[in-house]
């Protein structure tokens, strides 16, 4: 408190006193401060979920239909405004983080408009996300929707009525797509349906939304909690429900003999164009599908061989694909009786890498972690997944395992879904970007898939350094997770540029990585869904690795991986374009 206050009166004596060499005010700096704040704050209402994920409370109660023609009208101008007010500005004057932060926003910018040009609107609804999966995860009281307030509970009564009028629109939308081929494949369609089913119940009090109810705070009063249980019951019966089962017979009687067969979405209406687009935005480069697919095949041959290595090691005798085969179906690779003892052994590898983490980084996030089980309405689909912090503490990360048979969880791939997922992949990355308040808050919540999963991915190939990867199997886990996102270069492209089929694809997969078929099947579906998505990891990883490797070479024994490590993290993710620029210049400065 006495070093605020001397600090107060140093600062009116210092702007008291008429300095003449005093620097004029970087106006243009101020400007592009102020585009990028005033952008934040008008798009949170338009997008207030985005807001509720990081503990920014003041839109709890809004679900805005972002499906509807008004709601991409105001997007459209939203973005447009921002862009004609970035190419107004004097770039001349801008430095350092400034021209990063003009860098990243004008390309935002261009490809969210760009975006709006294609009809994703018309296929709302996949097994894989989407606000109707969203909704019961928010619903549950287990994810970043507080329960705390009386207000609280209110507020998600707004979301509920909110999500009635999203799902009339979703339905007209899809019969709209229907009419035009803009539609799922069939066999997406048929995973969608059981999801919906199982939200539908006929006793308010054993839906998922039911659960707040259930788990009242002790300190909301009788009355208000006998008041809150009714609004409830009521909003699940006449609302929640209702839209989940519209939903749901239309998806079964009316979408699903419409859905198409074909697997790629260049079959859709403008479909080849639209990959080309989800390629530049999910890998923030201008690679074609043709380059990626490439690649890919490349990727796959050297991990495989390097599979090879680790079979011959071992001493097994038979062939990869036998190999793969071992380690699903050998007894010891299944040590688990219980769901905890699973959770566990992941806080265990925690244990293990903690004295080597301090070597590798020199800066750590004070966000909380945990682990913890999948929540069970999502179990059966789910797959191994981080939650980010809370921007206040109030949330810790989340590293969320799916268990659905303990018996049947096997070992080999643990160490390095750890370090992808949690630490120091996924957790240390977004963590310390939300703690980094100095960053204009688009960039600090901001996301670039190609950056953050190529980070998460690269972060796996630091087991050895962590004291990981000691057993060749969990070395052979990792080479299995990284020959994982090699193959999706492969299947993303061939499915939605090169006509491959689902069964290809799936049928490319069972031959070089060691995952069950049903896993398989389950991760060339989520490619159908969300194409282009599942590029971001292998592109990303090997732009750090090039990097990393670039600075070695230069630095020798000069260079410090630990120093490597936070400048890479330490002002958020952004394109990989612009991490490259930023690297060199950090690289020069090393010198």
């Amino acid at each position: 408190m006495k070093y605020i206050v001397a600090a107060g009166l140093a600062l009116l004596f210092f702007t008291s006193c008429k300095n003449q060499n005093k620097p004029k005010e970087n106006t243009a700096t101020l400007k592009l401060s102020s585009i990028l704040d005033n952008y934040y704050e008008e798009r949170l209402p338009l997008f207030p979920l985005e807001a509720t994920a990081i503990a920014d409370n003041r839109y709890d109660d809004q679900l805005p239909n972002d499906l509807s023609a008004a709601h991409r009208a105001k997007t459209k101008e939203l973005y447009s405004k921002y862009l004609n007010q970035l190419n107004h500005l004097d770039t001349a004057a801008l430095a350092g983080q400034e021209k990063l932060s003009y860098a990243i926003f004008k390309r935002d910018m261009q490809l969210a408009l760009e975006g709006l040009s294609f009809n994703e609107h018309l296929m709302p609804v996949n097994q894989f996300w989407g606000l109707p999966l969203t909704m019961a995860q928010l619903g549950s009281g287990a994810s970043n929707q507080p329960f705390k307030t009386v207000k609280d509970y209110d507020n998600f009564l707004g979301r509920m009525a909110g999500f009635q009028v999203w799902a009339d629109t979703a339905v007209a939308n899809m019969r709209r797509g229907m009419t035009s081929g803009y539609v799922l494949p069939k066999t997406l369609t048929e995973k969608v349906v059981p999801q919906l089913a199982a939200l539908i119940v006929a006793d308010p009090q054993k839906s998922i939304f039911y659960d707040p109810i259930t788990n009242f705070p002790k300190d909301i009063s009788v009355t208000e909690k006998d008041r809150l249980t009714q609004a409830y019951t009521k909003a699940i019966a006449e609302k929640v429900v209702p839209a989940y089962k519209k939903l749901h017979d239309f998806m079964k009687n009316e979408y699903l003999p419409k859905s198409r067969n074909t697997s790629g979405i260049s079959s859709i209406p403008n479909g080849k164009q639209y990959y080309n687009y989800l390629v530049r935005y999910w890998t923030t480069t201008d690679k074609t599908p043709e380059e990626i697919f490439e690649t890919g095949q490349q990727e796959v041959k050297r991990i495989r061989s390097e599979m090879e290595a680790i079979k011959n090691q071992v001493g097994f005798k038979g062939d990869l694909k036998a190999f793969f085969a071992h380690l699903k179906t050998d007894k010891k690779f299944r040590p688990y009786k219980t769901d905890e003892e699973v959770l566990q052994a992941y806080r265990a590898i925690e244990a293990r890498m903690q004295p080597q983490l301090k070597q590798l980084f020199g800066q750590v996030p004070k966000s909380k972690f945990e682990v913890r089980q999948t929540e069970a309405f999502r179990e059966a689909s789910a797959s191994a997944e981080y939650n980010p912090p809370a921007p206040d503490g109030s949330r810790p990360g989340i590293f969320y395992v799916p268990v659905l048979e303990p018996t049947d969880y096997t070992t080999p791939k643990m160490e390095s879904l750890f370090l992808h997922e949690a630490i120091p992949g996924h957790h240390y990355q977004i963590s310390l970007q939300y703690e980094n308040e100095s960053l204009p808050k688009f960039r600090r919540f901001g996301w670039y898939g190609a950056m953050g999963e190529g980070w998460a991915l690269y972060t796996e190939g630091l087991g050895k350094e962590l004291g990981l990867y000691t057993d060749p199997y969990q070395y052979f886990g990792r080479l299995d997770g990284e020959m994982h996102r090699a193959v999706r270069l492969v299947v993303d492209a061939g499915m939605h540029a090169k006509g491959w089929t689902r069964e290809q694809a799936i049928q490319f997969s069972k031959e070089n990585e060691a995952m069950e078929e049903a896993g398989i099947i389950s991760e060339i579906e989520r490619y159908m869904a969300i194409p282009g998505q599942a590029l971001s990891y292998k592109t990303g990883e090997l732009k750090i690795r090039e990097l990393r490797n670039r600075y070695q070479q230069r630095g020798g024994n000069k260079f410090k991986l630990n120093a490597f490590h936070d400048e890479i993290l330490k002002d958020g993710v952004m394109p990989l374009d612009v991490l490259e620029s930023k690297m060199e210049t950090w690289a020069a400065q090393q010198k």
